[in-house]
């Protein structure tokens, strides 16, 4: 199966679609709602990043459609294989910083959806997962850290924000699996 983590060509064809959000936002985006909606189709996901909801008025790009059922998979799936979209260890830490941020915004915004992301009406430490997402769209490289610092912080955040993902995903199961309104909350 091919990756759905490619980065560059993901970006690449967002921009060839005159995409509404960057990779790490798009794929934030479709995360978040993956955990709230039921269903949550392909197309429901291209209205959200195209422009006018538009695919061009042909199938969607295969390369949005890998990236659509990896994700799928991933959070679905029991080997913790979900991953965030952002650029390699290659790319400046800048850029993977904004990346995650971006993934973060696009994730809460995706999860709003459905009126759930709401931290005082989710279950548990949903909660305070979605908040720490919340501080996390405002994080940046220290100046004053040194490289190696910066480096462990922002493979520590990017970590916890692929495990609070997955918890997400895995504790609103029971809301998905009965499709139980947006705003009523099983405690």
């Amino acid at each position: 199966m091919p990756t759905y983590h490619d980065y560059s060509e993901i970006q690449r064809t967002l921009a060839a679609s005159h995409a509404l959000a960057d990779p790490a936002e798009a794929h934030g985006t479709l995360a978040g709602a993956l955990c709230a909606l039921v269903p949550y189709r392909l197309e429901d996901w291209l209205a959200e990043i195209l422009p006018d909801g538009s695919t061009g008025g042909g199938d969607a790009d295969p390369v949005l459609q890998t990236l659509y059922e990896g994700t799928v998979a991933a959070l679905a799936g029991r080997g913790m294989d979900f991953d965030l979209l952002i650029p390699g260890d290659d790319a400046p830490i800048e850029e993977r910083t904004q990346a995650l941020t971006s993934w973060c915004t696009g994730f809460l915004y995706g999860l709003g959806t459905s009126g759930t992301a709401d931290p005082q009406r989710l279950p548990g430490e949903l909660g305070e997962i979605v908040r720490d997402l919340t501080e996390i769209t405002r994080a940046g490289v220290d100046a004053t850290d040194g490289e190696e610092a910066n480096e462990s912080a922002l493979a520590e955040l990017t970590e916890f924000v692929r495990v609070g993902v997955q918890l997400v995903f895995d504790e609103l199961e029971p809301l998905r699996e009965r499709h139980i309104p947006p705003g009523h909350v099983l405690h």
